[in-house]
């Protein structure tokens, strides 16, 4: 724990200016990968891209959101039971740093995939555990706490709003591996101020695994990693030899997994001996929400991928005679909620007793993601989708939807604390990170139906359903609050 004294960076701890770095590097570099990776995928090989089909490279955009969010649940694990915050954040660094060099080589698919492979498997260990250790930078007491954590979520929408100039500028318009190395050079220094400012400023924090596992434990768990290992080889390696094993075959597998492993979740939580009596109401009062949040996310995270597309092949390239690339759409989030969350605090502080409940403000989430949908469906009607657009039908669409965002996602981690029963707390952001991973497994399956025919019924009808999705939460709020019992 840091002491109250120490306010070495803007009145905060001076460990929290290292995290603010390297979470800002990292989503850097992230960011700046997303941005390119699409395109990349469909350009054709003679542009220096990969030449795949337009679905499957949506597809695999999906899949690989999808899994970075499952596997943030592993590495919070191995945080906890195994290496503690700082070892595992460092290990995770690495990781991402080699995934983007090798998505920097002119390797093609295979290459492609040992990267997506890295990257998942960094993130996975640097993600949940940077912002853990932020938390462990204040006393429970410190009052700094909330707005520490305001400064570093700058960070992450700082590295989230330059990459896709940066990075998206130099592979769109120079050369794809250029980009992607440029994005490695990003995290390389996070990884660097990391090492070098963390030594000082992060002394003993994070250093030990808070909950290490038993002997016992300890051979539960190579008896588990084993046997998964196993099932993994039996499945893909049955999957080759029966002539199946292909990118749609990975795709399906992994949304399978998407959509059963909150299921799971879910059984195990209302069938376990640990969740008492009063707490099952309050797993059945999350699961409206989890499903609302799953449908929010679903259109959020098409962001990067259908609304990629359309940028590049709907979009006008100049907007006030200004030259735009189509990479450049990326930064319109992080912008907006630079922009917008200010507005948002105020609002809601003024408001005070009076503000939506939870199950309200994730309704209004649902309905505005909606509209920022039906918006888009409207330039294929009035001028059909032979042409190219004017770019603030997008602008338009990611300011919307980040409206919706404001309402539902700074609230939803929080409700996930208060509803989830004891014996699942450390699980609680894991349950909350599967309904984006659930999302993008669904919209791995759906990308498809996505073609310049399908256009304006595309999104029209996901707007429909996620503004059903709201009136329909709305007009259940009342009996979930009664599940909520004293938690509001």
């Amino acid at each position: 724990m840091e002491n109250q004294q120490d306010k070495g960076f803007f009145g905060q701890p001076k460990g929290l200016s290292t995290l603010f770095f390297t979470e800002m590097w990292e989503r850097f570099s992230y960011y700046g990968m997303r941005a390119l990776l699409l395109y990349y995928m469909y350009d054709a090989v003679s542009n220096g891209g990969l030449g795949l089909p337009r679905t499957t490279a949506l597809a695999i955009m999906s899949i690989y959101g999808s899994l970075v969010f499952m596997s943030s649940i592993v590495g919070g694990w191995i945080s906890d039971r195994l290496l503690g915050a700082k070892r595992t954040v460092f290990f995770g660094g690495v990781f991402i740093m080699f995934g983007h060099i090798v998505l920097a080589t002119p390797f093609g698919v295979g290459a492609l995939f040992i990267s997506m492979a890295l990257i998942i498997m960094g993130t996975a260990l640097l993600k949940p555990n940077v912002s853990g250790m932020v938390g462990h930078l204040y006393s429970k007491t410190d009052l700094r706490r909330d707005a520490g954590f305001s400064i570093f979520y700058m960070g992450v929408n700082l590295g989230a709003l330059l990459a896709p100039l940066i990075v998206g500028t130099l592979g769109q318009e120079y050369n794809y591996h250029l980009g992607f190395s440029l994005a490695a050079f990003g995290m390389f220094f996070g990884l660097l101020q990391y090492i070098i400012q963390g030594r000082k400023t992060l002394d003993g924090v994070g250093t030990k695994a808070p909950n290490p596992l038993t002997p016992e434990e300890r051979k539960g768990f190579i008896r588990n990693f084993v046997l998964a290992i196993v099932v993994i080889i039996a499945i893909f390696g049955g999957a080759q030899l029966t002539g199946h094993l292909s990118i749609d075959f990975f795709v399906n597998s992994i949304s399978v997994l998407g959509i059963v492993l909150p299921v799971f979740y879910f059984v195990k939580m209302l069938t376990s001996k640990d969740v008492s009596a009063e707490e099952k109401p309050r797993v059945l009062a999350y699961i409206p929400l989890f499903l609302a949040a799953i449908i929010f996310w679903s259109l959020q995270e098409q962001g990067s991928s259908i609304l990629a597309l359309f940028a590049s092949e709907r979009t006008q390239s100049t907007l006030f005679g200004v030259t735009i690339q189509a990479s450049w759409f990326q930064s319109l989030n992080p912008i907006f909620i630079f922009v917008l969350t200010p507005v948002f605090v105020t609002l809601w502080t003024k408001l005070g007793q009076k503000q939506p409940s939870t199950v309200v403000k994730f309704a209004l989430g649902l309905l505005f993601a909606g509209l920022s949908y039906l918006l888009l469906m409207l330039p294929g009607l009035l001028y059909g989708t032979a042409g190219k657009v004017s770019p603030m039908w997008l602008v338009g669409s990611f300011f919307i939807i980040v409206i919706a965002e404001l309402c539902l996602s700074p609230v939803g981690l929080s409700v996930t604390t208060k509803l989830a029963p004891r014996a699942f707390e450390s699980q609680t952001i894991a349950i909350w990170f599967l309904a984006d991973a659930s999302s993008q497994a669904i919209n791995a399956q759906i990308a498809r139906f996505y073609t310049p025919a399908t256009e304006s019924a595309y999104f029209g009808i996901i707007g429909v359903v996620a503004i059903v999705g709201g009136i329909l939460l709305f007009t259940i709020k009342e009996p979930i609050k009664k599940l909520m019992g004293s938690i509001h």
